[in-house]
């Protein structure tokens, strides 16, 4: 990530745990695209403990989601950790924001899709998967394609990146409880609708913001 202007503001940068952490990277041989790329590491072992919790049986029917819920946030912390690099380690690179949001594409979808699969008990239980991993890309196309066309970075949610995966965590750890009141993948599949639903309010709200900015700005 090059341009701070369009980074995301996030309070816990301010944090000095990760303030040390990122100052301890960038001394190391370890460059920001190197850990934009381990971040989709991180989702396909989530996504891979999603995917396999329909066919768990025993302790793994509760380790599986508090697995999932771990690796989502270590992808989380390496998408924190790039741009800090980046940024305050002066590690800068001029293909640094093509490594910063490809790898958030894949990531994001990896792991929505994988929870719909997860949710195992409806037949039309992975579609919602599928149309959550899709609104994702399509909250993150619209705030780009923004920028490109001379609006300002818009991170507004209610279902940005952080509040998709924070909801998605929480919804893990509950789901590694149902299996001791009741059969797994209700609480997925109600977070997954949630994070449709709260995707298109998100992408509507950048699409308006932009479409005013741009029509105004010359006013």
């Amino acid at each position: 990530m090059n341009n701070t202007k369009n980074r995301r503001p996030l309070k816990i940068r301010g944090s000095l745990i990760f303030q040390n952490l990122a100052s301890f990277l960038s001394k190391k041989d370890i460059t920001p695209n190197q850990i934009s790329i381990t971040s989709v590491l991180f989702a396909f072992f989530a996504a891979a403990c999603l995917i396999s919790i329909p066919n768990s049986q025993g302790y793994l029917n509760w380790l599986l989601p508090l697995l999932a819920a771990f690796f989502i946030q270590m992808r989380l912390i390496c998408n924190l950790l790039d741009g800090m690099v980046a940024i305050e380690g002066g590690k800068t690179t001029a293909s640094g924001e093509l490594f910063n949001d490809i790898p958030d594409r894949i990531a994001d979808p990896l792991i929505l899709v994988a929870a719909g699969y997860a949710v195992g008990i409806f037949e039309w239980s992975y579609m919602i998967g599928w149309c959550a991993g899709l609104m994702s890309i399509m909250t993150a196309y619209i705030r780009v394609l923004s920028i490109s066309i001379g609006a300002p970075a818009n991170f507004s949610g209610p279902m940005a990146k952080q509040h998709r995966m924070a909801i998605m965590t929480i919804a893990c750890i509950l789901t590694s409880l149902e299996g001791f009141v009741w059969q797994q993948g209700h609480v997925l599949a109600v977070t997954l609708l949630i994070i449709i639903i709260g995707s298109v309010i998100t992408s509507y709200r950048r699409a308006v913001f932009a479409y005013n900015y741009l029509e105004n700005k010359n006013v």
